[in-house]
């Protein structure tokens, strides 16, 4: 079968694995999902997604980790989002919820559309969800979970509150926010935005406590999020934002014939160290090298010169710091076998 997500997968595999026997575990992973959607803008039946799952970590801790680590990515992006969380409680609590909407909505059958009558009593939470313009204002007065939350529940949901507030983190609480798969328990998020027109999630997920003795393993706790990766590109293209990767940390130029020989032999000395190394090829001309040099967005350029190797040195200069800002340090004369040292202090 086709997957449509990827957290029962994970759940699956450390399961099988016995991962979390010794310790949590924090995993990740990316890799194409299916779903019978409608193709639009943000929306495709097959998208890649990229989601991180923390299993064996109780407590809202690891919530606000996760909603840090989302937070940290939009501004590393450019993006604009805008962060909707909500609290569903435990399986009893939300088992009183269940009957209480299942009353008011059956009550107001008449405004209901099709897809909600279905839901009624088959998962009548998803109702809240509901996209449909004339059941907005049925649905804005139906009953909400947070007054049927115990008294753990809503220290969570408060312990949550607090760390996002000491990050600087800003949210509101969306009392009408769920998610499709009924595994999930006490924090549910979103990031959302306005720039994907009806596509407006770029992020969500949440606490999944049950789901992994659910399939089969002991009671773990856990919860994850996971992002649909074109839409993110869509907003990385809207916010006008470019990256240049850097293609290594060091790039070595030389004068051709021996000197090339002792720079391809300091390159995988470097390479050894697994410090990322280019040894240019091709046009022997040394302004080109250095053009070659700057374009590879190389932290350190190493030059290879006939004089130098002959007396056992080269010439290192830094082209960029650590955040990747051109320099325009002065090249300096250094033994050989302290190029590593150089790199790794990034300073001479």
């Amino acid at each position: 079968t086709l997957r449509p997500e990827g957290t029962s997968a994970v759940v699956r595999a450390a399961i099988e694995h016995n991962l979390t026997y010794n310790a949590p575990q924090r995993l990740w992973y990316f890799g194409p999902m299916f779903r019978h959607e409608r193709p639009q803008r943000g929306r495709y039946r097959q998208f890649f997604q990229f989601g991180c799952e923390a299993l064996g970590f109780s407590g809202p801790a690891i919530d606000v980790e996760l909603l840090a680590m989302t937070h940290r990515l939009w501004k590393e992006l450019g993006i604009e989002a805008n962060l909707e969380i909500n609290s569903l409680g435990v399986a009893p609590e939300r088992a009183e919820h269940r009957k209480a909407l299942i009353a008011y909505f059956t009550a107001h059958s008449d405004v209901l559309d099709e897809e909600a009558k279905r839901r009624l009593l088959t998962n009548p939470l998803r109702i809240l969800d509901t996209k449909n313009p004339a059941m907005q204002e049925l649905v804005s007065q139906a009953p909400k979970l947070i007054d049927y939350l115990g008294k753990d529940s809503l220290a969570f949901l408060t312990s949550l509150e607090n760390g996002l507030t000491s990050l600087g983190i800003a949210y509101t609480i969306n009392p009408r926010l769920v998610r499709g798969l009924d595994y999930y328990n006490h924090t549910v998020f979103e990031w959302t935005t306005d720039k994907l027109g009806a596509q407006g999630t770029i992020c969500g997920g949440g606490r999944y406590d049950p789901l992994i003795g659910l399939l089969g393993g002991r009671d773990t706790p856990a919860a994850g999020f996971a992002m649909g990766a074109e839409r993110v590109i869509e907003l990385i293209k809207d916010a006008g934002k470019t990256f240049d990767a850097p293609l290594c940390r060091v790039y070595i130029v030389h004068q051709g014939d021996k000197t090339e020989l002792a720079a391809r032999k300091i390159g995988e000395t470097l390479r050894d160290a697994g410090i990322a190394t280019i040894v240019h090829a091709g046009s022997p001309s040394f302004k080109s090298q250095i053009k070659c040099a700057d374009a590879s967005m190389a932290t350190w350029v190493v030059i290879a010169g006939q004089d130098e190797i002959e007396n056992g040195c080269v010439s290192v200069k830094r082209l960029r710091d650590e955040a990747g800002v051109r320099v325009f340090d002065e090249q300096k004369r250094t033994p050989i076998d302290e190029i590593e040292t150089i790199v790794r202090k990034d300073t001479f």
